[in-house]
């Protein structure tokens, strides 16, 4: 993924200190830039790239940087620049597939303040919302908080209550989502083009900053939180037309492992009927942890047939991150 740094927003597009409750510098200052190389043999290589960049929020005065973790997935070397032109190296300290949250530690002195974390719980919809990339004003836009409400993502993800908001930032990764506090109300994962509620819509999708304190000293403890990890399956589904679809299956995965194919339409989750994406993967969670045996009911070729997914941990599939 590419970053360029030539650009800005219009300039009634961009924050104005002087319309704002708090000091907008420094909560410009907290967001940082962030590259990353990953391996071309990583299993996440073919699908998110082995380079990538976005960003990370200063949220310690030890420079301790949360982002999203699909930015430092398997990082073999990361690097950080504040907006005062300070770049030092990064170490990734850890990754939660469950929230996605990533951490990384900067390995020397970043010219950056730490940005204090708001409370998405209180956040409502319609408040003035900031979105904050790197790169100082330039790169932050007036946007307005749209919708919260769950969200499933393909890759075996869910959220209870996401955030979004509206108009999208170009970019979105690891993009600071503020309040009208000065403070960090999430961290931005996605373009969507349905924010509010199915309406054709394009904003940004946010993972609630509330979802990190309860997980934040495991994670600085143990790589990730200390809970069993979820069964995975490797099977990338897709809603359409009220069916859920089996749209790619990752190689060497234990849905490839079983026979999955691509086109199979997911109908049953241990023998019971699912609804849509968030409640089959919460049916095969709900089984046990990482290991468990997984039913199918799969329609293939106008035909039903069971599967038995034996899952596995998807950490064990990703390089682990190695100290510079």
């Amino acid at each position: 993924m590419a970053e360029s740094t030539e650009w800005a927003f219009p300039a009634e597009l961009q924050p104005l200190a002087e319309e704002l409750r708090f000091n907008l510098k420094p909560v410009l200052d907290a967001v940082v830039s962030l590259r990353s190389e990953i391996p071309e043999d990583a299993f996440t290589a073919s699908i998110l790239g082995s380079e990538r960049a976005g960003s990370g929020v200063v949220i310690r005065d030890d420079g301790l940087i949360l982002t999203i973790g699909y930015l430092i997935t398997e990082a073999e070397s990361i690097w950080l620049t504040a907006n005062d032109g300070s770049v030092v190296a990064g170490h990734a300290l850890a990754y939660d597939a469950v929230t996605g949250f990533g951490l990384v530690q900067p390995l020397g002195r970043l010219g950056a303040p730490a940005l204090a974390r708001g409370s998405s719980a209180a956040a409502a919809v319609g408040d003035d919302v900031i979105t904050i990339g790197h790169g100082g004003r330039a790169h932050a836009l007036k946007a307005h908080l749209i919708a919260k409400r769950e969200f499933a993502g393909y890759w075996e993800y869910v959220l209870d209550e996401a955030l979004f908001a509206s108009p999208p930032h170009p970019q979105w990764g690891g993009a600071a989502l503020v309040g009208a506090d000065g403070k960090l109300l999430g961290i931005g994962s996605l373009l969507v083009q349905e924010a509010q509620d199915g309406e054709p819509i394009q904003g940004n999708m946010f993972v609630p900053i509330d979802l990190l304190a309860p997980i934040l000293d495991d994670m600085l403890k143990y790589g990730a939180p200390a809970r069993p990890p979820r069964p995975w399956l490797g099977m990338y589904t897709a809603e359409a037309e009220q069916r859920l679809v089996v749209s790619a299956i990752a190689r060497g995965g234990p849905a490839e492992s079983a026979g999955v194919r691509l086109g199979d339409i997911v109908i049953e989750v241990a023998g019971e009927r699912v609804s849509g994406l968030a409640d089959m993967f919460r049916k095969v969670w709900r089984l046990g942890p990482a290991g468990i045996e997984v039913p199918l009911t799969l329609a293939r070729d106008s035909e039903l047939t069971q599967l038995n997914v034996r899952s596995a941990d998807r950490s064990d599939f990703l390089k682990k991150p190695q100290l510079q």
